[in-house]
């Protein structure tokens, strides 16, 4: 019996990807690590996930673990349980735009070092299916293909520059022979279908912020509205994306831009929030540097919704080529919706879900 390994769980993509995995891998059974501080949680997420998914019931084992320590933190006695893994998914990573270097570094790029080092070490490995960021961009100038990587680019910051470090050593382990397939999801949102997400992150600043708004909202114009495209993404199609791509034999040593290949532009994204919290908005031209300075303010970036490290999404210079992700996706019924056609539901399910907040899962 083989058995896939996981990291990430029971994170947003995790949590959702862990049974399909399982359905389309039968005889397999499933290792997730788990930080010992979310043990709880991933019981309870994994008996909702059985209750949902039959087929799953028997088959997960949860192990805590630490992606930083020696041996992945790992009891001597759990340490016997990777022998049979054939297939690692390492999603685990902390997403947050305001994270420290250190704990960036510690998580993003020496945990995927660990986790390489145990891939290494795997006999029977068949396929490590690694989780990166369309964002090891930087603030690239102009279209960044699926094979880029070390373009020169600038960095935002340490989430952005870490990921990045992350993906150069995954890259480097394929080129000596590993096996392994790179996924970059753009910013990922809820489901298309639902509106389903377990935090408000990324473009839900935006509506947090048009909501604290009188009826006419203000809205800053950092860079053109209709020039600058955000990189969003539905949950539901990274992960049919994912589970798609990674039985193919071909998607060995590939990169896969997991986003939207028509993404929305900075004026269609507020136009579609404001259409939904009927809000009439009034654009002002304002240099990135003086917005930031004012959300910088004492109190402001709490009042307004808008951390000041968003800003600079509104002035992104880069789109994402996904020609290999649209090709290799041909003929299985897999698409990126349209971004116009979920909006609405994005938002309902904030203003229905009201506790839910910005907080990431490392």
């Amino acid at each position: 019996m083989s058995t896939l390994l996981m990291t990430g769980f029971p994170g947003f993509l995790g949590s959702a990807l862990l049974g399909r995995l399982l359905a389309r891998r039968p005889g397999t059974t499933a290792t997730c690590l788990v930080q010992q501080q979310h043990l709880a949680e991933a019981r309870e997420r994994l008996a909702a996930i059985e209750d949902e998914e039959p087929h799953v019931a028997g088959r997960v084992r949860l192990v805590v673990g630490d992606l930083t320590a020696p041996g992945l933190g790992l009891d001597a006695g759990d340490e016997g349980l990777l022998e049979d893994v054939t297939e690692v998914w390492h999603l685990a990573a902390v997403y947050d735009l305001t994270v420290g270097e250190e704990v960036a570094h510690r998580v993003n790029v020496d945990g995927t070092d660990r986790v390489l080092d145990l891939c290494r070490n795997l006999p029977g490995l068949r396929r490590l299916q690694y989780v990166s960021t369309c964002y090891v961009s930087g603030r690239y100038d102009g279209e960044f293909r699926e094979d880029d990587l070390d373009v020169g680019q600038a960095f935002r910051n340490h989430y952005e520059s870490t990921k990045y470090e992350a993906e150069m050593l995954v890259r480097k382990a394929m080129a000596a022979g590993l096996p392994a397939t790179i996924y970059r999801p753009g910013i990922v949102v809820g489901d298309s279908r639902t509106g389903e997400t377990q935090k408000y992150d990324g473009p839900y600043f935006l509506a947090t912020f048009l909501r604290r708004q009188l009826p006419v909202a203000v809205v800053p114009a950092v860079a053109d509205p209709d020039a600058v495209r955000f990189c969003l993404v539905p949950r539901d199609f990274v992960i049919d994306a994912m589970d798609r791509l990674s039985v193919l034999e071909a998607s060995e040593g590939r990169t896969y831009a997991l986003t939207d290949p028509e993404p929305p532009t900075a004026r269609q994204l507020v136009d579609a929030f404001a259409r939904r919290l009927h809000k009439r908005v009034v654009w002002v031209p304002l240099p990135l540097s003086l917005t930031r300075a004012a959300v910088s303010l004492p109190l402001a970036e709490r009042l307004l919704g808008l951390p000041v490290e968003a800003l600079d999404y509104f002035a992104s210079p880069t789109t994402y080529d996904t020609t290999r992700t649209t090709a290799d996706l041909a003929g299985t019924g897999v698409t990126c919706p349209r971004f116009e056609d979920y909006a609405d539901r994005l938002l309902d399910f904030m203003l229905e879900h009201p506790e839910y907040d910005s907080a990431a899962m490392a």
